[in-house]
């Protein structure tokens, strides 16, 4: 009998073993994101989708600086948009959320529910809470992270539990679960109350997850995979269960422009994902046909109000040869948590300050203007400037971003600044090759003063591994052909 119960207990030991090894090794977990376009059902000209597209970041921008000086709230600069990644708690079916590297919460729109002002929106993708959610209790420090940190004795109070159990900290029961929450994005809000409930990240199940559900928002029909700095991120979350899947993530974005076909392969989502300063060659076992990819970083920056922001310092644009500095706004965040360029998913352009945009577009211009035709009457109507009729030869000058950090330069490919479609040919204009820079003014210095300097938006990130190395607290870059790195990680 003593025998037996020596070999059950070494059989229990190995098992717990084996299933912590299992959650707990270096491995990466792999996950798609899939595009927007490439699940919409309406065509789009590409002039549609770039004034969409444009105002949408133009708007979420502004709108975090206008309601930050109204309410001095610390707003996530939106919602994401663009790219998708399914996820399901409980036994629901999984349900497609905005990835979002600007927000620290995941919500989902749950059963019944209302959209304000989403007529012109995405249909939402519901979920049910499944028999397993429970409500987390007004004590949890989660409730607090919700509430904007908000005293756990308040939301107690709030909550009914009497007087001498939030004394003694025992409100920690379904009995007094936490009120109901108000998140507001740049561009739209919602209420929701926590639960939690299992993951499923196949092959793995976390459990006790986190997540809001909202029965009613304004214009937020899609809930969010908040990837932010927050307690109550995936990341955050991630790394309490399994710490190197929390502790860095990358992803590599489809460059895309504008085509829906080319974003039928999806976009890899790596979580747990370490590099070394310079990546050995990766590919086949062919060595000829690996490509040598090396990552260059630059430092996270702190952010006292805006906390979950990957904020980093950029020094400067070059625009072929000439290098144009960074106001000092980019190059660092102040006390008060303006300034610094936030690394973001949820934004489709990048913005910049208006005097250094204008820089920007000056020595653009000079350059360009003097070979191409500029395309005055499109910019309006695609919210993009400057655009140019262009010839068969294009010739366009390099576009350098210079982030802070020894060799921390990241060149961009010209799709991701220069995009190019053909505009016209309806009857009354003939149809001519158009190309627009794709950079946007986001307002003068004085009126983002106390918020985010710039936004690197997710357009400019294509083709490119981003890596958010939480544990060294820095994000890298490296060129990537992304379209087949999907197929690549998953043959490795």
């Amino acid at each position: 009998m003593k025998t037996c119960c020596i070999f059950f207990l070494y059989l229990a030991i190995i098992l717990e073993y084996c299933f912590y090894f299992s959650v707990s090794s270096s491995s990466p977990l792999l996950l798609p994101l899939s595009h927007s376009l490439s699940t919409s059902k309406h065509s789009s000209s590409p002039l549609h989708l770039l004034k969409s597209s444009s105002s949408r970041s133009s708007e979420r921008f502004r709108r975090h600086h206008h309601k930050r000086q109204q309410h001095q709230l610390p707003l996530p600069l939106s919602s994401g948009s663009d790219y998708l990644l399914s996820l399901s708690v409980g036994s629901s079916s999984s349900v497609s959320l905005y990835l979002d590297t600007g927000s620290d919460l995941v919500w989902f729109p749950c059963r019944p529910f209302t959209c304000i002002l989403c007529e012109s929106k995405p249909p939402p993708s519901l979920t049910s809470l499944s028999s397993s959610a429970t409500t987390v209790p007004c004590s949890s420090p989660s409730c607090s992270a919700a509430h904007s940190s908000l005293p756990s004795s308040d939301l107690c109070a709030i909550s009914n539990c009497p007087l001498d159990l939030i004394e003694t900290g025992e409100c920690n029961n379904s009995s007094y679960p936490c009120p109901p929450f108000y998140y507001a994005y740049g561009d739209g809000s919602l209420v929701a109350r926590l639960y939690s409930d299992s993951l499923s990240l196949p092959p793995l199940s976390v459990a006790n997850f986190t997540f809001g559900c909202a029965h009613t928002t304004l214009a937020e029909p899609i809930g969010v995979a908040g990837f932010g700095r927050g307690r109550l991120s995936v990341p955050a979350q991630l790394a309490s269960f399994a710490p190197h899947l929390g502790n860095s993530f990358s992803y590599c974005l489809v460059s895309h422009s504008f085509d829906s076909e080319r974003v039928r392969r999806p976009s890899p989502l790596i979580l747990g994902r370490f590099v070394e300063e310079k990546e050995k060659r990766v590919g086949t076992d062919d060595d000829d046909h690996k490509e040598k990819v090396e990552f260059v970083y630059t430092e996270l920056l702190d952010n006292p109000k805006h906390p979950y922001f990957y904020s980093v310092s950029l020094q400067g644009i070059s625009v072929g040869k000439r290098n144009i500095p960074a106001p000092a706004m980019l190059r660092r965040v102040d006390r008060n948590g303006g300034g610094g360029v936030v690394v973001d998913s949820g934004t489709t352009f990048t913005m910049l300050p208006a005097k250094f945009y204008n820089s920007v577009v000056e020595e653009f211009d000079s350059r360009v203007g003097r070979i191409h035709e500029r395309a005055d009457r499109v910019e309006p109507s695609s919210g993009m400037s400057p655009c140019y009729y262009l010839n068969q030869t294009v010739r366009v000058p390099a576009l350098v971003l210079h982030f802070a950090g020894n060799g921390s330069s990241v060149t961009l490919p010209r799709r991701n600044y220069f995009y190019e479609f053909m505009d016209g040919g309806d009857g009354k204009e003939e149809k001519r090759k158009v190309g627009c820079l794709m950079l946007m003014n986001g307002g003068d210095e004085s009126e983002l003063r106390g918020g985010t300097g710039a936004i690197l938006g997710n357009y400019q990130q294509q083709g490119f591994e981003v890596v958010y190395d939480l544990l060294n607290r820095r994000v890298g870059f490296a060129k990537r052909k992304c379209a087949s790195y999907w197929d690549t990680l998953n043959q490795s």
